[in-house]
């Protein structure tokens, strides 16, 4: 008897139909309608698999792609539905004959590299790109071992808190070692201990600036979102107004933030920017690159494409770097910093189940105060009620 369940999905038609309302403006697709709740019928547990009792998921940027095809039509490319759903947290409830390292009743967190390259790092992304993926923001969910983490419990963080960081961890410790080893080639520790960082703000952006900020960097969070940035300011995280650059819409605005940030940095400029998925601040993070600088950024641009004047960046000795996301191994390095490194900024709602199609709407509304949550499960296991 197939195991079936409530899971979100994404078509093609819906998405069709949204985007001629809108017009064909991405911007003005409303996602709440094109994101809906589905059947899904899972796959039969095999030797290496682990069932999953979905309990709390983090909303992601890369559904709001998924659900406006802002970049690629990518539920099309699925063949017309897709069932996304990077970042979970759930209950093993059954496992495979041949699996090791779970049991019943362990907490666990998802990563999602779909397809490892030799080196580990992903080709694809689970529930994203990857063909056949079924994504976790269902009900129940059946994924292979290696997709799993077991979640620490003793971090400090409470369940919601744990729910924002499966993918948003390894994609900033992921950006945070790679940036400042292509800078420590160039200026080793002894010229320069002590860097100038700064990130524009989303989740990643503010977990990429606990990072820095652990080692005891400089560190600057360039966010619209006032509760962010104060919220960064208890970890020494130096707060800047996004929107009173108006965000980066014009060349005047771009030379006025770099006017500050030289003010904010005895003009010296950053050592290091993290400018992720923006398209608006791509120019802007450049501008304020310093010499020696490095520009990294994960996943998608707004667009596919960014141009740049290379010959300044040349001068410069400006490094620009565009990754994706971690190796397995890195995720499981990234979730031992849960609760010592990363303390995520929670958006003020907790949202149920059934409503995650507003919560994805207010995210691309951008009106969210922190990482969105959805509550899945009705009913918590007794090991994680204390966290709740």
């Amino acid at each position: 008897m197939p195991t079936m369940t409530r899971a979100y999905s994404i078509t093609a038609e819906r998405l069709a139909a949204e985007a001629e309302a809108a017009g064909g403006d991405p911007s003005a697709i409303d996602v709440s309608k094109v994101v809906a709740l589905d059947d899904l019928e899972l796959r039969d547990l095999g030797p290496n698999d682990v069932q999953l009792k979905i309990l709390a998921v983090s909303a992601e940027h890369n559904i709001d792609h998924a659900a406006t095809a802002d970049t690629i039509n990518i539920a099309e490319a699925r063949g017309g539905r897709m069932f996304p759903g990077n970042s979970a947290l759930g209950e093993v409830i059954a496992v495979g004959r041949d699996v090791t390292k779970f049991v019943d009743g362990d907490i666990v967190v998802t990563h999602c590299n779909g397809e490892p390259d030799e080196h580990g790092f992903p080709k694809r992304i689970w529930a994203y790109d990857m063909p056949d993926s079924i994504g976790w923001y269902s009900k129940e969910a059946v994924v292979e071992e290696w997709q799993l983490i077991k979640a620490p419990l003793d971090c400090g963080l409470d369940l919601w808190e744990m729910a924002a960081l499966p993918l948003r961890a390894p994609t900033a410790y992921h950006l945070w070692r790679r940036a400042l080893g292509m800078y420590r080639v160039k200026v080793p520790y002894e010229r320069q201990a002590r860097l100038n960082v700064l990130s524009f703000g989303g989740g990643v952006g503010e977990l990429f600036c606990m990072l820095a900020a652990a080692e005891g960097h400089n560190t600057f969070f360039c966010a619209g979102s006032k509760e962010r940035r104060d919220a960064l300011e208890e970890f020494g995280i130096t707060g800047i107004d996004q929107k009173q650059f108006n965000r980066f819409a014009t060349r005047d605005d771009v030379k006025a933030f770099s006017k500050e940030v030289k003010r904010l940095t005895d003009g010296e400029g950053m050592h290091i920017v993290c400018d992720m998925l923006r398209g608006p601040v791509f120019e802007a993070g450049l501008a304020v690159a310093g010499r020696c600088g490095v520009n990294v950024s994960a996943g998608w641009q707004l667009s596919q494409v960014v141009t740049y004047n290379s010959t300044i960046q040349s001068v410069k000795q400006v490094t620009i770097d565009h990754t994706h996301y971690e190796t397995p191994p890195g995720c499981d390095a990234a979730t031992e910093l849960y609760g010592s490194v990363f303390k995520p900024t929670i958006h003020d709602e907790v949202y149920s189940f059934e409503d995650l199609p507003r919560c994805f709407k207010e995210m691309h509304d951008n009106t969210q105060t922190g990482i969105p949550i959805i509550r899945v499960a009705d009913e918590l296991p007794d090991s994680v009620k204390h966290l709740v």
